[in-house]
């Protein structure tokens, strides 16, 4: 296993273990599954474990193994406040402690505010006292590294980096992401102020495995470099020295080899210029089958009334390749679980975005097409719950 480092000069392993997808059955995670993986994983070299509180079970679970197996000493956990379900200060304490209690442990290696999507609701934190909080908590011993995880657009991304002295930060980023989301401008501006990143998505929910059209499964086929759609995905991040961990949801003995396997072999900066015009290759193609051309360059934006309009139209393209109730979670996530709500529904049809688009999308058309495809009724309702949590 290989190791980079986080601000405070910890080791961590460039391999993350996700533990939001443990085996379950039932309902219920399968415990002895999850141990015997999860030792397998610590024994080749994995030392970063993420959960959360809202990851049904996974605290329980990791809390329960990391004490019978009386390895905490060996591994660092990353878990996460729900911020987005705090109303008060005293709230803060309450999550914070029955985490500890669910892990078994009397202190966090590395806390995340969880999915913070803009700087709105880092300032209703601020004023329920969140820095204070923080600073009591480090003093203590029980929080030791901060940082956020973030869906959303680049320039919201460094805004919220700007925002506070983070340790750390956790983004959605792969090579179909390099221009969206925080993208790599966000990545790079995390490695331009020393600040550690944490991939998450790396395989983009299986699009760039499972979901990968034929043509682009067979380019890397034919690839003379052999490798799998997986391990290209993984060099890729990998050959980024802004990378500090990418994080993978592994349930079985043998993701869990292969992962480790390409982990222990990848080092920045060793991808040729074939390599690099391969995925871009692989790109193209997956994009080819999107609905609407946009390249997410963000010169539509802003939108008036505040319509995200690239992530619609990435979440609309992801529709047709990928598990569609995923997709519109989502783009919920993205644009309604926040103070201004950004989705769709917001359109007036100025058509001010039209005049600046340097692909000459019709894009008032394709919002409509776009708010059908991901916006029908149950969602839309979920939408509207999710914005109302948001500004409680």
């Amino acid at each position: 296993m290989q190791y980079r480092k986080m601000r405070d000069g910890k080791e961590v392993s460039v391999l993350g273990y996700g533990c939001m997808r443990l085996t379950s059955s039932g309902g219920r995670i399968d415990i002895d599954k999850a141990e015997k993986e999860i030792l397998a994983a610590i024994n080749m070299g994995i030392n970063y474990f993420d959960t959360a509180y809202v990851y049904s079970g996974s605290e329980e679970a990791i809390g329960e193994i990391f004490e019978r197996n009386k390895c905490r000493d060996k591994i660092y956990i990353a878990d996460k406040l729900p911020y987005y379900l705090v109303k008060s200060s005293q709230a803060i304490d309450k999550y914070f402690t029955e985490q500890l209690r669910r892990l078994r442990t009397d202190h966090i290696d590395f806390y995340l505010m969880h999915m913070l999507s803009d700087i709105k609701s880092w300032e209703r934190m601020k004023e329920l006292g969140i820095e204070e909080w923080i600073n009591k908590r480090r003093s203590e011993g029980a929080i030791e590294q901060i940082g956020f995880s973030f869906h959303g657009d680049t320039d919201t991304f460094i805004t919220l980096l700007d925002a506070y002295d983070w340790d750390f930060c956790q983004i959605q980023y792969n090579y179909l992401d390099e221009h969206t989301q925080a993208g790599r401008r966000g990545l790079e501006y995390a490695q331009s102020k020393g600040i550690p990143v944490i991939i998450m998505e790396p395989l983009r929910g299986g699009r760039l495995v499972t979901n990968m059209p034929d043509p682009a499964k067979k380019l890397i086929a034919d690839y003379q470099v052999k490798r799998s759609a997986a391990e290209w995905a993984f060099r890729w991040l990998w050959d980024q020295s802004g990378v500090t961990v990418v994080l993978s949801g592994m349930n079985s003995m043998e993701m869990l080899e292969e992962n480790v396997r390409i982990a222990s072999s990848c080092n920045a900066g060793e991808f040729s210029e074939a390599d690099h015009a391969l995925i871009s290759q692989v790109r193209d193609i997956i994009n080819s089958y999107a609905k609407v051309g946009c390249t997410g360059c963000r010169y539509c934006m802003p939108c008036p009334k505040g319509v995200d309009i690239p992530a619609a139209f990435s979440c609309y393209n992801r529709l047709f390749l990928e598990n569609k109730m995923g997709v519109r979670l989502q783009y919920i996530q993205i644009t309604s679980f926040k103070k201004d709500r950004s989705d769709m529904t917001k359109c007036v049809g100025c058509g001010k975005c039209e005049t600046h688009c340097p692909q000459h999308i019709s894009i008032r058309e394709e919002l409509k097409n776009a708010r059908k495809a991901l916006l029908p009724q149950p969602i839309m309702l979920l939408s509207v719950i999710a914005n109302k949590i948001a500004n409680k």
